[in-house]
């Protein structure tokens, strides 16, 4: 288990909630960062470069010493044309966690470690991992089988035991994490944090739109589909909202474009994909409420410490 100083003993559990398109904004980051845990968002969240400095000063603003460290995700991809410009703005501000997507690159990698920054890259294979580590980022996001997003397709504990024969350094493990009882498996497992994001999608500080929430809630694992039709790159979508946007859901596995200058454009403006189709986990089957941030996080907590000494009780029945 390896926790960089920036993050050890700063956090109340285990847990980085991961940074949604369209759906982090600066309260969710602010209720989960005061609640003890790792807060994020997407740069993109903004449609310009001074919104998204704008984001961070009002972040900054509402976090006390006591808070957890909040994060922000650039997407390192050739199509986004903010990327040099956000990066930027993430020095400026001294960012203490950068996410990055869709391209580990040591440039990067670098500027965010001119500040003491931490770089957590999310990945989906083992040659994407190798990919990273050789790029000298600190931790690694093993997006599993049924996460939401941009989710892969291998099991969680073939791309954690993968990861961890070449990786010793901080391992966050995305996927089907709802429970505190969950992200001490997520632990058990090699794991150093649970990343954790559509049962953060279902509290009243996300920005997500009310029937969005209420989707969640009324999904099931078996209503999430696994395509590259809408963003370009595999990610899990709920089945309702690909119906409802007009897609075929008989063609979803011919590609889209990756384009996330698309996503640029005023909301108003934007491809209907990227308003209406939402994205989700193969989690949303338990989840069943839309609590504050602060009491989802307790909650956890509790199912946390009560999974700690049932995992106990098992090593006293199972004794050497």
């Amino acid at each position: 288990m390896s926790l960089p100083a920036l993050l050890d003993q700063r956090l109340r559990l285990p847990v980085v909630a991961a940074p949604m398109f369209l759906v982090s904004n600066p309260q969710l980051v602010l209720a989960c960062c005061q609640s003890g845990i790792v807060g994020s968002f997407p740069a993109l969240n903004q449609r310009e470069s001074s919104g998204f400095k704008a984001w961070l000063e009002e972040i900054e603003a509402g976090l006390t010493p006591d808070s957890a460290p909040y994060a922000v995700n650039l997407i390192v991809h050739g199509s986004n044309p903010r990327l040099q410009a956000d990066l930027a703005i993430c020095v400026e501000h001294k960012v203490p966690v950068v996410i990055t997507s869709l391209g580990a690159v040591k440039e990067v990698v670098d500027a965010v470690h001119s500040y003491g920054g931490l770089v957590f890259h999310d990945v989906t294979t083992r040659r994407h991992a190798e990919k990273a580590a050789e790029a000298g980022v600190d931790g690694l996001i093993a997006v599993a089988a049924g996460a939401g997003g941009h989710a892969g397709t291998w099991s969680p504990f073939a791309l954690v035991a993968e990861i961890r024969q070449f990786f010793d350094k901080t391992l966050l493990l995305s996927g089907c994490l709802n429970h505190g009882h969950e992200i001490l498996a997520a632990q058990l497992l090699g794991a150093d944090l649970a990343y954790m994001g559509t049962r953060f999608i279902a509290t009243r500080e996300s920005a997500a739109d009310t029937d969005y929430k209420q989707m969640i809630l009324g999904a099931r694992a078996a209503d999430i589909v696994h395509t590259p039709a809408v963003s370009g790159v595999p990610a899990s979508f709920m089945r309702q909202s690909l119906e409802k946007a007009g897609y075929d859901l008989q063609r979803l596995q011919d590609k889209g474009d990756v384009n996330y200058g698309e996503k640029l454009k005023p909301i108003s403006d934007e491809a209907k994909a990227w308003k209406t189709v939402w994205s989700a986990g193969q989690g949303v089957g338990g989840i069943d409420d839309l609590p504050s941030v602060a009491e989802l996080v307790a909650r956890l907590d509790a199912e946390y410490r009560a999974a700690q000494g049932h995992s106990a009780q098992l090593v006293q029945r199972w004794p050497r």
